[in-house]
């Protein structure tokens, strides 16, 4: 049943309009008599206006939210109800006790068609399974703008989330699980947020879509607190651009953060870990900071690809196969400060030329076997990443039990003094004889 609600009633303004005409002129009695007219409009109406609708197990929930009118607030007690909801106007739909919306397995859960909708505390699942209609939980058509979306449960979607042309949209604190029976290429992802801006992503838990949180065209986001697991990649990102990636978590994926084809991007606090090809891929990147993201025991810790003009400082690359992938023409960028301990291969990097890291204050390679004379924490030495051993324990693995002797370490002073020997590498003229990151060691049994 609908209820009104309202805090300001025709008798109290009546009241407060005679007390203040009282003892005027007609002329300011009369301009009083617009003043609080105004305020009757702008304060009493838009509140009386406003309706809840109360809605139990068994009543017909489309049929209250077609009822309601712009501005209403829809309360859903615990329950289950069938649903492929239709919202064209403003309404606030909010779950007590986290009711079930349930698609069975027909087109998309929810579909919104205007702006300011809300929807809050569901569970929200099976959606239909055509990638070609793309079926989602909740389907936000163009112009939705100023949705926000939070503390749902999404499982058994294909979609979990299809955010189209839509500003100001925030999807907070939901948990998003796809159709885990199903091949990686036959879910959809998680979120998709396509050709809009301005959007808020922050505290999403999202496991078993395809991609976790995949985005295109989409400029002036926020991407913070996220959890991303068991996908394809934990983030699909390209032709964005000043957006914030921060704080977010990737694990157990193909690979983790993937940023294609953006420019102005900050990138830190996130953790990708446990990933087989990559953590943290920055390709076709520019003008952007890379900044205190740990990349641990993953296929590659960071794959950087035609990457030009960025700043990567305070990272800790600590347990991947190869620390840094570096390829396609990846110069003028500042790296500083980063450690990079206990990688099998440092450094892939495939150039035709050098490339200086470390200008201002150099980097920590754990497989440095330098020296610091006078002590200022700096190593006398610069460290060549693609050195003639490297190129040895490359081919033959098995001479990494040597690493430490002797020999090796003379050979590798050696190849330094004859550039016949040596191969176009990554050279850091100031390598630091301790790690800049505390917490280093938390990550070597991770």
């Amino acid at each position: 049943m609908p209820q009104t609600q309202g805090s300001v009633s025709a008798a109290h303004l009546r009241f407060l309009f005679l007390l203040t005409c009282r003892g005027h002129g007609p002329l300011l009695q009369k301009a009083i008599m617009k003043f609080w007219f105004g305020l009757f409009l702008t304060l009493w109406l838009p509140v009386s206006l406003a309706t809840e609708w109360q809605v139990q197990p068994g009543d017909d929930l489309a049929a209250v939210v077609a009822k309601a009118a712009a501005g209403d607030t829809v309360i859903v007690e615990r329950g289950h109800y069938p649903a492929q909801l239709f919202i064209d106007k403003p309404l606030h739909l909010k779950g007590i006790n986290r009711p079930t919306l349930d698609g069975e397995f027909k087109d998309d859960v929810i579909r919104v068609r205007t702006t300011d909708v809300v929807i809050e505390g569901f569970i929200i699942r099976n959606s239909g399974s055509n990638l070609t209609r793309q079926n989602a939980g909740i389907y936000f058509q163009p112009g939705s703008d100023r949705a926000i979306i939070r503390d749902n449960t999404v499982n058994y979607t294909l979609f979990g989330l299809w955010i189209e042309k839509c500003a100001s949209v925030q999807v907070i604190n939901n948990n998003i699980t796809g159709m885990r029976d199903l091949a990686s290429a036959q879910r959809g992802n998680g979120i998709q947020l396509y050709n809009s801006r301005d959007a808020q992503v922050i505290g999403n838990h999202i496991s078993f879509t395809r991609d976790g949180i995949y985005v295109d065209i989409s400029h002036h986001a926020v991407f913070r607190k996220n959890i991303m697991h068991n996908l394809r990649y934990g983030t699909h990102y390209m032709n964005s651009h000043d957006n914030l990636w921060e704080d977010n978590e990737t694990y157990h994926n193909r690979g983790g953060l993937a940023l294609m084809e953006v420019r102005r991007q900050t990138v830190r606090n996130n953790r990708a870990w446990g990933n087989s090809d990559h953590g943290i891929m920055l390709r076709t990147i520019q003008d952007s900071l890379i900044e205190n993201n740990v990349v641990a025991d993953n296929g590659r810790g960071f794959f950087i690809y035609d990457a030009e003009y960025n700043t990567l400082r305070h990272n800790l690359i600590i347990n991947n196969r190869t620390g840094v992938h570096l390829w396609a023409g990846s110069y003028r960028n500042e790296v500083d400060s980063n450690d990079l301990i206990n990688n099998r291969q440092q450094i892939k990097y495939v150039a035709s030329r050098d490339e200086i890291w470390g200008k201002k204050t150099g980097n920590y390679w754990s497989n440095y076997v330098g020296w610091d004379r006078n002590g200022d924490g700096v190593g006398d030495v610069a460290y060549e990443a693609n050195d003639l051993v490297d190129h040895l324990t490359w081919k033959y693995p098995a001479a990494k039990l040597l690493m430490n002797s002797p020999a090796v370490q003379t050979l590798r002073l050696v190849s330094a003094q004859f550039p016949l020997l040596r191969s176009t590498s990554i050279v850091d003229k100031q390598p630091r004889m301790q790690p800049f990151n505390p917490q280093w060691r938390d990550w070597l049994e991770h």
